[in-house]
């Protein structure tokens, strides 16, 4: 019996990062396995690493330092199949909502 070859399109979430003090946000994608709230959990916990210790001057690496990682709430906005579809849609998301934590 052959054994399948494995799916390389997994899923991949759109999610935004709301500031709830100023109502700014951010527009992400990430890979998501299996748990899609593990995968956000991550992701988040990784753009607050960065922010903390890598010193970035990017908009988002700033607004989480002043207002803290509580500060945040983040929502999937979408959910599709494939890198370069979910790479798409990000992009044009961005260039229809304009938020200002994505600018660097």
């Amino acid at each position: 019996m052959m054994k399948r070859k494995a799916r390389q399109d997994r899923k991949h979430a759109v999610y935004m990062m709301m500031n709830t003090q100023t109502g700014e946000f951010y527009l992400g994608i990430t890979v998501c396995a299996q748990q899609l709230k593990k995968a956000l959990k991550v992701r988040f916990q990784k753009h607050v690493r960065r922010a903390l210790t890598e010193n970035k001057d990017w908009n988002l690496c700033r607004n989480i330092r002043e207002h803290g990682a509580d500060a945040f709430e983040v929502e999937v906005v979408e959910v599709l199949r494939g890198r370069k579809p979910a790479h798409a849609r990000e992009r044009e998301l961005i260039a229809e909502l304009h938020p200002s934590l994505n600018q660097y």
